[in-house]
């Protein structure tokens, strides 16, 4: 059952009492006239003297009760007209105050929750900006007088401030480590490439001397992605122009890959870091490469517009994906269990940077499993129209899969129709 809101709530209890008030009123004043009327006009009759003649008539006592009789029963008619009179124009009078007095009360409600929608307002652009604390250099800022509203608002602001001071503090933490680890480790690189070469290098340290440089190559990729996620968890100030169906086909161009990528490119024009956006596509193609079968692999790449924001849907055949696992994948350093007992090459960033980046563009990803196996990203940003008509301030929908692209239902080597040119990469 649903609930009424605060303002009707609000409406409907004042509009109630002063309902109550007027009911009782009224019928206070009914019992104050009801009393009142008959003493005045029976103490008017009783005082009244009847004269014994009229025009030489004599009036007898049967007279005289007969007109007293006659006047009583027109002072009661004349009550009950009275009375009735009362009850049904105050009714009347009632009903109609009261419907005034609800509609004033709905405005009053609606004025006085005015700073409580401001709060919420807010807090809605925070939560629809993505995570990793991005949008918390928003305030309300609520002005009026120092009421329990405007104490709510400004420790909300405080609280806002704080988180944003931590998560500015771990990015800079994350962005400053990496930094320093980089130089000791090319330092290392360095070194073991010069021993590695040296003429007359015995074998034994040869070997060794490249198994460090695998290390160290590896050190540098997780160094290399724990800065890029810092980066891409900044705000994009900048936003540049750009063609996101572009975008894949370059990077699908200078991937060498035995497995086919069908790719589906329609127009997808956005507004962003071409750098970051070249990323989140590289690290969602290498994904769905990196992860898929040994043999009759294939990966699906669409792009398009819904609704005032671009699409990129990348889906693969792989290992299956349990449902409940398919968010732990988006964390740092987080992965499949299989995968880590296998020791994979991948560092758990990679899905990471790629909701940081759609983000901080103001869009989001999600993922579910691909039945037969794999996984199907979905990644929405908002379009270079609907950026230069009005920013988005709102969570992006909820696009059926259908309409974007591979849907998790397609057999393996089936490629899902979509608008615009297709290409197979192999």
């Amino acid at each position: 059952m649903k609930r009424l809101t605060i303002r009707a709530r609000l409406t409907l209890v004042y509009g109630g009492l002063f309902l109550l008030a007027g009911v009782v009123l009224l019928a206070v004043t009914y019992v104050l006239v009801e009393q009142r009327m008959p003493g005045t006009v029976g103490v008017a009759l009783n005082k009244t003297r009847l004269p014994e003649s009229t025009a030489g008539r004599v009036i007898s006592p049967n007279d005289a009760e007969q007109f007293r009789i006659f006047a009583r029963q027109i002072q009661d008619e004349a009550r009950d007209n009275a009375l009735e009179t009362l009850l049904t124009q105050g009714g009347i009078a009632l009903a109609v105050v009261s419907a005034i007095a609800v509609a004033f009360g709905w405005l009053i409600a609606g004025r006085a929750l005015q700073p409580l929608h401001q709060i919420t307002g807010t807090a809605r652009r925070i939560a629809g900006a993505g995570t990793a604390g991005h949008g918390l250099h928003e305030r309300i800022a609520l002005d009026g007088p120092r009421d329990e509203v405007k104490e709510l608002a400004d420790t909300f602001d405080l609280m806002l401030e704080r988180l944003d001071q931590s998560f500015d503090g771990q990015r800079r933490f994350v962005a400053n480590a990496s930094h320093e680890l980089r130089t000791p480790l090319a330092l290392n690189r360095s070194l073991l490439e010069l021993a590695v070469t040296r003429p007359g290098a015995p074998a034994e340290l040869t070997q060794l001397g490249e198994t460090l440089l695998a290390v160290n190559e590896r050190h540098e990729r997780l160094i290399d992605g724990l800065l890029t996620l810092a980066d891409s968890e900044q705000q994009v100030v900048e936003r540049t122009p750009i063609d996101l169906a572009e975008v894949v086909g370059h990077v699908a161009e200078q991937m060498r890959t035995e497995l086919p990528v069908h790719r589906h490119l329609a127009p997808a024009p956005t507004a962003g870091d071409p750098v970051l956006l070249e990323r989140l596509t590289q690290n969602l193609l290498e994904n769905a490469l990196r992860h898929n079968v040994p043999a009759n692999g294939q990966v699906w790449v669409n792009t398009g517009t819904f609704d005032g924001w671009v699409t990129l849907v990348v889906a693969n055949t792989g290992p299956v994906v349990p449902g409940y696992e398919v968010e732990t994948m988006f964390q740092p350093f987080r992965r499949l269990r299989q995968e880590r007992v296998g020791g994979g090459r991948g560092f758990g960033l990679g899905l990471s940077i790629v909701r940081a980046v759609a983000g901080t563009h103001g869009g989001s990803v999600r993922a579910e499993p691909r039945h037969g196996g794999g996984l199907v990203v979905t990644v929405l940003l908002p379009a270079e129209a609907s950026l230069r008509a009005v920013p988005h301030h709102h969570a992006p929908p909820a696009v059926p899969t259908a309409t974007l692209g591979p849907r998790p239902e397609l057999p393996v080597g089936d490629p899902a129709p979509l608008a615009g040119p297709a290409r197979t990469l192999r």
